[in-house]
């Protein structure tokens, strides 16, 4: 032997061949993502939603064919409604990536819809009273105009609260196992509660001519309703709602005269009802970097903001709300849709409850508000009594006393309505937020930090050069995208831009980059110089 050591042996292990994994497999997803399915009871809850439709089928059936007909009729209806939910629930699964949520479905066409994480701007948890019962809930996800809208309809209340802390967690590179690993890591932070509504503030509702005009919407509706189908049926005829004049036209003045006095009587009551029924424990609380907003009664919704979107804040009421001190709050977010209704944070509430809540989710509201000119207050009065005074104008050339007398009413009426539209004109800015307030019947003040500015929009009439006046238009990547400070002074407009952005306004400032030192501000302009013409 020459010394040298034994050639080593080396071990193979056999490679089966495996076939490719078929595209339309439900089994695991790749990258380790779990293909997951809805609840299996969501068929229950499809049955009870499609159970009116069941009824109407079964009244069709009896004026038909009799009872016999109504049976089959509605055993028929009963049989399709839960083979197509279960059908559905059969064909509908999802995967939830790293960076992306999959929504597929193959009942008659096969669809698979994406939804990156990064653009989702919302995810709404809603449960009406079936899906309470079966501890149910349905999943609403926000993607905005761009990544479209999702649902998940239904799943486990665990789940949905799984899927809303996921989808709305941000992405992080220290937890390369996926969101589903890191949040099975570790569990939820418990939730910080901001605020709560007491349930006498319910008493506000009447004060919201929305709610106070509900229950004559429901009223409308249900008459429709029953009146269309009628007359389908046969039942309602020209010659009975003829003869139901008649009797109508005939009864006593008293007793057409108490029924209306007990209606007006019971709108309010009806708007507490109805205010109870959709924000009945309204809560707001903060938990994984977001803001959720719960409320309901017989239907429990749930939504979720991101806070790392949200840029600013509204406060709005009407002068019976003024009168009583209550206010109303809004979030504005990016991107977020139906923002009037998802970005609500308080329906109905104290100013200082208002005020309150708005400094925990974004910050101190600046004040005291700047007034505008005086010059403003012409303006705002002359704009409220303008219209009914050329109404009476063309009244009196048309020869129409009656008319031109009610537009001289309302011109006088409209003088109080534009000296409170000036009282309500102002704006401050302060600690990184600028606010400005605006309007009468529905006053708003709208709150939102300078880093959510993307443009200044200066605009003067012909009427406002006349009294230096402007109208400084803030654009917002938020909310309604941007909003007025109507009628300021024309050097306050430029200051007040000049001094949040400084950089943008000193190009157009007719001091320009050589102003003397005197004359410029601390960023090196002239705040309050005149725009280059």
């Amino acid at each position: 032997m020459n010394g040298e050591p034994p050639p080593a042996h080396h071990e193979t292990t056999p490679v089966r061949d495996e076939p490719p994994p078929r595209r339309d497999d439900p089994g695991p997803a790749r990258g380790g993502a779990t293909t997951h399915r809805l609840h299996p009871l969501t068929f229950v809850v499809g049955a009870v939603r499609e159970l009116v439709a069941l009824l109407a089928a079964g009244a069709t059936g009896l004026v038909v064919g009799g009872v016999s007909t109504a049976f089959y009729f509605t055993l028929a209806g009963l049989a399709f409604g839960l083979l197509f939910h279960v059908a559905g629930w059969a064909t509908f699964t999802y995967v939830l990536r790293d960076d992306r949520i999959e929504l597929r479905r193959s009942l008659i066409g096969r669809s698979v819809k994406s939804i990156p994480r990064d653009r989702i701007r919302g995810v709404d948890i809603t449960a009406s009273l079936p899906h309470r019962l079966l501890r149910l809930a349905v999943v609403h996800i926000d993607a905005g105009g761009d990544g479209g809208e999702g649902e998940l309809n239904a799943v486990s209340r665990q789940e949905a609260e799984r899927l809303r802390r996921v989808l709305l967690a941000r992405a992080d590179a220290a937890h390369p196992e996926g969101p589903e690993g890191a949040e099975a890591r570790e569990d939820a932070p418990p939730r910080r509660v901001l605020a709560r509504m007491r349930r006498r503030w319910y008493v506000y509702a009447p004060l919201s001519g929305a709610y106070l005009l509900t229950p004559f919407a429901l009223a409308g509706s249900l008459l429709g309703t029953l009146y269309n189908l009628g007359d389908d049926l046969g039942l309602i005829t020209q010659e009975r709602v003829e003869d139901l004049g008649h009797d109508v036209v005939g009864l006593p003045t008293v007793l057409v005269v108490v029924p209306m006095i007990l209606v007006l009587i019971a709108m309010p009551v009806m708007s507490v009802i109805v205010f109870t029924l959709f924000n009945w424990d309204f809560t707001v609380h903060e938990r994984d970097g977001s803001i959720v907003a719960e409320r309901g009664l017989i239907t429990r919704r749930s939504v979720s903001l991101e806070r790392r979107r949200l840029r600013g804040v509204e406060l709005s009421d009407n002068p019976f709300e003024r009168v009583a001190g209550v206010t109303r709050l809004g979030a504005l977010i990016t991107g977020l849709g139906d923002a009037a209704h998802r970005g609500r944070l308080l329906p109905a509430a104290p100013r200082a409850v208002a005020a309150s809540l708005a400094a925990r989710v974004l910050g101190e509201v600046p004040a005291p508000l700047t007034a505008h000119p005086p010059a403003a207050r012409g303006r705002r009065v002359a704009r409220a009594v303008a219209p009914p005074a050329g109404i009476g104008v063309l009244a009196v050339l048309a020869g129409q006393p009656w008319v031109a007398s009610t537009c001289a009413v309302l011109a006088v009426l409209a003088v109080p309505l534009g000296l409170d539209r000036y009282r309500q004109l102002g704006h401050a800015t302060g600690g990184g937020r600028l606010t400005v307030r605006s309007g009468s019947l529905r006053r708003r003040q709208v709150v939102v930090e300078h880093g959510a500015i993307v443009g200044w929009r200066v605009r003067r009439t012909l009427f406002q050069r006349r009294l230096r006046l402007a109208t400084l238009f803030v654009a917002v990547g938020a909310g309604e995208g941007g909003y007025s400070a109507v009628d300021m002074s024309e050097d306050d407009a430029v200051a007040l831009a000049a001094a949040i952005t400084p950089d943008w306004l000193r190009p157009f400032l007719a001091d320009g980059p050589g102003a003397s030192p005197a004359r410029q501000g601390p960023s090196g302009n002239s705040p309050g110089s005149p725009l280059r013409t």
